[in-house]
């Protein structure tokens, strides 16, 4: 049976998208997704969405409808999940974060292991830094018993992109359920702070202006690395700089926050920005960020058992995402809490298990 999803519905952008095609994959299910980002100013299919359909059709086998830039309607059938070796380029900055959103959850339940080289934007607005998808999501996700391996080639920012992103996932049986309510005690604070084809002192100064903010609010064991390609070896295609922190607690979860540089954005504030929103997110005293919230929800809905987790603020992204996976597996989720205020959301996984 075809299952149909109005991609207007809450949030109303890619995220639908991504979440329905990703579902839709794990469980064999085709589906059509419509009015597809009815609500941006430029809506349809953008080039990192249509990379990140193309990436999950060519993986499953699937029979697609409606792929072109522009396309507000996508049908998407599904076959087996094949392992191997693959490599897609989004073509422009478009973020190489979403297009793995869209293939991760697939990719849990790969018969074998599958490795992916994206090409496209690492660092780019609105979307997961790589150095948060790797430093955050990945130990979190980590904590279901899924294994990804995650090596940054190159950087790309907006608008030239060419970044490049190596990743292994290691497919599991059943993913575990997990609880992440207590937040529990900031044991210390790491972070990368980078700059590309531009000066030194850009990542310096962004590390630097973070560490000033933390430490003022008391987080003493602060280790930000700076990252900085000398003119003569820096492989990367434009100019950009950003910076991602994160906390490590003493209940063993981890909260993240990043910033990114923009032409005529000073590096210090650059810097103060992801430093806030890191301090912002700990003093809710939640064990997951607003973020990894919403990223989380598909995983624990496929695990095996009662999941709970604490979110820092309960996003219009994370409602969102409840109301598709719902379309796609036999969950009843739980939220406790309110739009943009700290909330607990909990269901009890289908434990599901490769597809035969």
């Amino acid at each position: 049976m075809l299952i149909e999803i109005d991609g207007s519905y809450g949030e109303g952008g890619g995220q639908i998208l991504r979440t329905a095609i990703a579902l839709s994959a794990v469980t064999g299910k085709p589906v059509k997704v419509y009015n597809i980002r009815a609500k941006r100013p430029k809506p349809g299919l953008q080039a990192q969405h249509l990379t990140g359909v193309k990436a999950v059709a060519m993986i499953t086998k699937a029979d697609v409808k409606g792929l072109q830039i522009g396309s507000m309607e996508v049908v998407f059938h599904p076959k087996v999940i094949q392992p191997g070796k693959y490599t897609f380029d989004v073509g422009t900055a478009g973020s190489i974060s979403l297009v793995l959103q869209s293939l991760l959850p697939a990719l849990a339940f790969a018969p074998a292991p599958v490795e992916l080289e994206i090409t496209g934007g690492t660092d780019v607005s609105w979307s997961p830094p790589i150095d948060y998808m790797r430093n955050v999501f990945i130990p979190m996700v980590g904590k279901m018993g899924y294994r990804i391996d995650m090596k940054t080639l190159r950087r790309g920012h907006y608008p030239k992109g060419g970044g490049k992103v190596v990743v292994r996932a290691e497919p599991v049986e059943r993913l575990k359920p997990v609880e992440l309510i207590e937040q529990g005690s900031v044991i210390k604070i790491s972070g990368i702070s980078h700059c590309v084809r531009l000066p030194k002192h850009v990542a310096s100064r962004q590390a630097m202006a973070a560490k000033q903010v933390l430490q003022a609010k008391g987080f003493k064991d602060v280790e930000l690395l700076e990252e900085y390609y000398p003119p003569e070896k820096d492989p990367h295609l434009g100019p950009g700089s950003g910076i991602v922190l994160w906390a490590h607690t003493s209940a063993n979860t981890i909260i993240g926050a990043d910033a990114l540089g923009s032409p005529g954005k000073p590096a210090e504030k650059v810097g103060e920005e992801a430093a806030t929103k890191l301090i912002e997110e700990i003093s809710s005293g939640a064990a997951v960020d607003s973020h990894m919230g919403d990223m989380l929800i598909p995983y624990i809905a496929l695990a095996s058992g009662f999941s709970k987790i604490k979110v820092s603020k309960l996003t219009l992204h994370a409602q969102t995402a409840i109301a598709v996976v719902e379309k796609f597996l036999d969950v009843s989720f739980k939220v406790d809490g309110e739009l943009e205020k700290t909330s607990t959301i909990s269901v009890y996984g289908v434990g599901f298990t490769k597809r035969k």
